[in-house]
């Protein structure tokens, strides 16, 4: 009977990824077509003709068009890169070599990796003695540290935070980066929107008389609500994913952490920033980090964590 129900879950889960990887493209245009429905109702039905209205009028026209263009610009250019970012998968033949006194971690090289089969199998079993040693047996390789297994992508992740459907792909170490800048510009932008259509959505409810369609009147308060609840849902989600960066954790982490007295990767905010943004301050608002971030800050490769001073070996 509860083998069945073991069965029965596992069948449930297996139909639930395959469904997340048949959304596939579709959410992308999804999102597309938001950002399509947004920019008629302000570019083309409101500020663009609000351009030739001359006066102050237009002044502010420009203005918003400027600032909503960048900001598009920004929200896409991140977007897109955390679409077609590899999230972060681990090496062939990784291995972990776990200095207990330092609490360092350092890949092995291919040629010891073949001496060190007993370890693999010793961690199969959960008996490495090292509680940073984890075994994956869906892919059939160790795991590095704050790795985890996505069921929808079939693989591995390096600090995987979660499988977002609307980027069609997981947020790991390597596209984390990216995926919070497109929280930040797409509140900026919905924020934006939402304001600069407020007299519109207002003036639906006034005895005025509106200038437009009703095509054109339809699709801005369309987007003016659709905005708005954008707006709302993302400030929430980019303050959660602030307190998991402040703690230098993830999503699935947060949950692990419940059962964890001491969390040895928390490094105090400013170094817990470094680790996802990098030192570089010309590099914080843009997907990219620039070579020598990369090179002194071996966690933004996603294999190696520097831990907390104080560990003393105590289980994750």
């Amino acid at each position: 009977m509860y083998r069945s129900a073991g069965v029965a879950m596992a069948w449930n889960v297996f139909r639930f990824c395959t469904a997340l990887r048949g959304l596939g493209s579709i959410m992308i245009l999804l999102v597309l077509a938001i950002v399509g429905v947004t920019y008629y109702a302000v570019v083309l039905c409101n500020y663009g003709p609000a351009l030739l209205a001359g006066g102050p009028t237009t002044l502010a026209a420009f203005a918003v068009l400027l600032l909503f263009h960048f900001l598009l610009a920004m929200l896409l250019w991140n977007y897109f890169s955390v679409v077609f970012t590899n999230p972060g998968s681990v090496p062939p033949n990784w291995n972990l070599d776990f200095d207990v006194e330092t609490g360092e971690t350092a890949p092995l090289a291919s040629s010891e990796f073949s001496s060190q089969m007993n370890l693999q199998q010793s961690a199969a079993l959960g008996s490495t003695g090292n509680p940073r040693v984890r075994y994956c047996r869906k892919c059939n390789q160790l795991k590095p540290p704050r790795c985890h297994h996505c069921s929808v992508c079939g693989k591995c992740v390096l600090k995987m935070d979660h499988h977002c459907v609307w980027v069609v792909n997981c947020v790991g170490a390597l596209n984390y980066k990216y995926f919070l800048l497109f929280l930040f510009y797409t509140f900026l932008e919905t924020t934006l929107v939402t304001l600069s259509l407020l007299p519109h959505f207002i003036a639906f409810f006034s005895d005025v008389d509106i200038p437009g369609s009703p095509a054109a009147l339809a699709t801005t308060f369309l987007t003016f609500v659709l905005n708005l609840a954008f707006s709302l849902s993302v400030l929430g989600f980019m303050i959660m994913h602030i307190s998991l960066v402040s703690a230098n954790t993830t999503t699935i982490e947060a949950y692990e952490k419940k059962t964890t007295p001491h969390w040895i990767y928390d490094l105090g905010w400013k170094r817990n920033f470094a680790q996802v943004f990098g030192n570089d301050r010309k590099y914080w608002f843009i997907p990219a980090y620039s070579e020598e971030d990369l090179r002194r800050i071996p966690a933004l490769q996603g294999l190696d964590y520097p831990v907390r001073s104080d560990f003393d070996g105590q289980e994750l």
